[in-house]
């Protein structure tokens, strides 16, 4: 079958054997695949991430070597192909029908990630090898590009279902990347049921800031020409210790800001430590490889929290894609482009420029 093979920290596309799915296993094929924003970082620095994972004590992925081939790819829709062995009469999808899952699978090796595993190839493939049990049928009416997207959206609905936001809250996502518009578009999906409050968005992208505006933001801030921190005050909540004391001595109620850290560079964390207002949550979930510092002392003088977060729970994954079936997630101003196997090496270089994409979709048969 034909694969993106990352080769010598270079994507080369090839031949190479279709998996042979196991007991517990379905072969699927790859029907539509999404560019994540690690698969960027894994290019260049997949020995970094791996050696990070290690040290944080292994888990999924923590087994592969970045020095052999790798194919990316873990935000995908595919066709059901065949079960594997012993596993044909208790199918509960049929052949033909299209699936979503985690991409995790799992031998008596132990656990692989799909996707950053040297045994399991990703999405950027003609075929994968999936879990059977984890497979969830796409609703009909759903495209698959759009099913696809299951993935990276639930990783904006966990990180709001881990937020401290409460009724009436404000809530300031910077980065307009792909996770901080699935933070987005679940702040928006959760508003109605939950009552926070103001969504603003903070991005130096042109590109990226019109697509917060779609994806629900109620105000979009280029930090370049505006301070995304100087609106706390338009929405009651104090901007330093001394006003948010006098608040409280007056009885005021304050829903607590939550800030979204969704760029995961070195100096954000310190930035918005410096200007988020007092008893503010920063939540983050943007990863950031590199050494960083930050200065404890202004941390504790505001009283802040700092929580971070990564991936998403089987049924925050289950959810999302009922979100996006049933509408309460628009995901389409996340696409930008589709591209064949061929185009994959130029869609990674294309998407380093943030004007330029925002979310390439890799359809093999193209």
């Amino acid at each position: 079958m034909r694969a993106v093979i990352r080769r010598n920290k270079a994507l080369v596309c090839d031949e190479i054997a279709p998996p042979q799915p196991g007991p517990g296993q379905v072969l699927v094929k790859t029907l539509c695949c999404g560019i994540c924003g690690s698969d960027l970082h894994a290019l260049h620095s997949l020995d970094r991430m791996v050696a990070l994972t290690r040290r944080a004590g292994g888990g999924v992925g923590g087994g592969l070597d970045p020095a052999r081939d790798v194919v990316f790819g873990h935000e995908f829709c595919a066709e059901v192909i065949e079960y594997g062995p012993g596993d044909a009469q208790d199918a509960r999808l049929k052949a033909g029908a299209r699936v979503v899952s985690m991409p995790v699978i799992m031998d008596a090796q132990g656990f692989e990630a799909v996707g950053y595993s040297n045994r399991y190839p990703g999405g950027f493939a003609d075929y994968m090898a999936l879990m059977a049990p984890m497979l969830i049928e796409v609703p009909n009416g759903l495209s698959s590009a759009h099913a696809a997207l299951t993935e990276p959206i639930a990783v904006g609905a966990h990180a709001v279902a881990q937020s401290a936001l409460e009724q009436g809250s404000t809530a300031l996502v910077i980065g307009c990347g792909p996770v901080g518009l699935a933070v987005i578009a679940n702040l928006k999906a959760r508003r109605a049921e939950t009552g926070w409050g103001t969504i603003i968005a903070a991005d130096f992208s042109a590109r990226r800031r019109a697509a917060a505006a779609a994806m629900g933001a109620d105000i979009v801030i280029d930090p370049g020409a505006d301070d995304p921190h100087g609106k706390w005050a338009e929405f009651g909540v104090p901007d330093t210790p001394g006003a948010a004391l006098l608040a409280r001595l007056a009885g005021r109620t304050i829903a607590r800001p939550v800030v979204f850290e969704c760029v995961g560079a070195p100096g954000v964390l310190q930035t918005l430590i410096e200007r988020a207002p007092p008893h503010a949550q920063i939540l983050v979930a943007g990863v950031c490889m590199q050494s960083d510092q930050i200065e404890p002392s202004l941390a504790i003088n505001k009283q802040l929290e700092l929580k971070f977060v990564l991936g998403y729970s089987p049924e925050e994954f289950a959810h999302t894609l009922r979100d996006i079936a049933e509408g309460r997630i628009d995901v389409s101003p996340l696409i930008t482009s589709t591209v064949g196997l061929d185009g994959v090496a130029d869609a990674f270089a294309a998407l380093a420029n943030p004007d330029a994409e925002v979310k390439v979709m890799v359809a093999p048969s193209m």
